[in-house]
């Protein structure tokens, strides 16, 4: 039986495909978001409170690396592949270098459903690998966009809404440590897949409006929605490997590097490359990847890491 959260995503999408009039409020989608992303970032800072956080510099390392090879790859089979302009390639790339918050929230509230194990540090991971995909996009379309504002880009980049409150919540969680956390226990882990419901039957109206988009880009656009994340996941599956994660950590960073970001990168891309049309993108990200990741992706690549790792299937 599918996860609750991923019906209510199912549910928003048919209720958007068939025109309804549900809508969530804005500012509680908004609000929404923010909780979101202060409970990851509470349940990682928590985990960290309990390792030294020096030690992780190695898997750090290899998280940005993953990133930025992610970028390259889509930006090659963007280009030379697809045929897009340079400032579409390098824009969408971007996105797909980057992460989903929404679901890497899917993916962990799986795991724990199942009760399957994962690192900590993931949540850190998820903050790591918003920034190098940017960095990367822009550098790429970089002799194409002159007169780039670098300062204003930088401070949209490792000071945006997403990256802030993750960072944010994981200091928290890190000198609060599980005790000091035990107080708002029942808001931000309690509640948590009752907003991430709420989230994703709203995400499923967001994706609703993308088919439009989908039918005049046409095949290309499906297929790489659905080839990218699978070339990403198996690159996240090795370097899970590589820096010795758990079967359920190698699953999750998987799930991060199949993902595609749909926030923190739309928002500096209009900034850094305005040529470029979001609508490539967002469709590709929201029409085609987010829908397949939450729905087939999740279990398929744990099932890879459980027989990487050994464990009984």
């Amino acid at each position: 039986m599918p996860d609750i959260v991923v019906l209510f995503f199912v549910f928003g999408l048919l209720a958007g495909l068939v025109k309804s009039e549900l809508k969530l409020p804005s500012a509680l989608y908004d609000s929404l978001s923010v909780f979101l992303l202060i409970a990851i970032g509470l349940k990682g800072g928590q985990g960290l409170a309990q390792q030294s956080v020096f030690s992780l510099a190695p898997q750090l390392l290899a998280v940005i690396t993953l990133g930025i090879i992610q970028t390259l790859i889509a930006f090659s089979i963007l280009k030379y592949l697809c045929r897009f302009d340079r400032a579409n390639a390098a824009a969408t790339a971007a996105h797909y270098g980057s992460v989903s918050v929404a679901t890497f929230a899917v993916g962990s509230n799986w795991l724990m459903t199942k009760n399957i194990g994962f690192e900590s540090q993931m949540a850190v991971f998820l903050a790591v690998m918003e920034i190098p995909a940017i960095m990367a996009g822009i550098i790429l379309v970089r002799g194409v966009k002159k007169g780039t504002d670098w300062r204003q880009l930088a401070h949209e980049t490792f000071f945006g809404k997403g990256v802030t409150l993750l960072l944010g919540g994981m200091i928290i969680g890190w000198i609060a440590g599980p005790d000091g956390l035990s107080s708002i226990k029942g808001l931000f882990f309690d509640l948590f897949k009752g907003a991430l419901a709420l989230f994703l039957m709203e995400m499923g109206l967001i994706v609703a409006k993308q088919v439009g988009d989908l039918r005049r880009n046409g095949i290309v656009i499906i297929a790489f929605g659905i080839t990218m994340p699978l070339i990403s996941a198996v690159l996240g599956m090795a370097c899970g490997v590589l820096i010795g994660l758990s079967a359920g950590g190698i699953t999750l960073l998987a799930v991060l590097a199949a993902s595609a970001s749909y926030i923190a990168v739309p928002a500096t891309m209009r900034l850094a490359v305005p040529e470029a049309n979001p609508a490539l993108s967002l469709s590709a990200v929201l029409g085609i990847t987010f829908p397949f990741n939450i729905i087939i992706g999740i279990p398929l690549y744990h099932h890879f890491a459980q027989m990487l790792t050994g464990v009984s299937l």
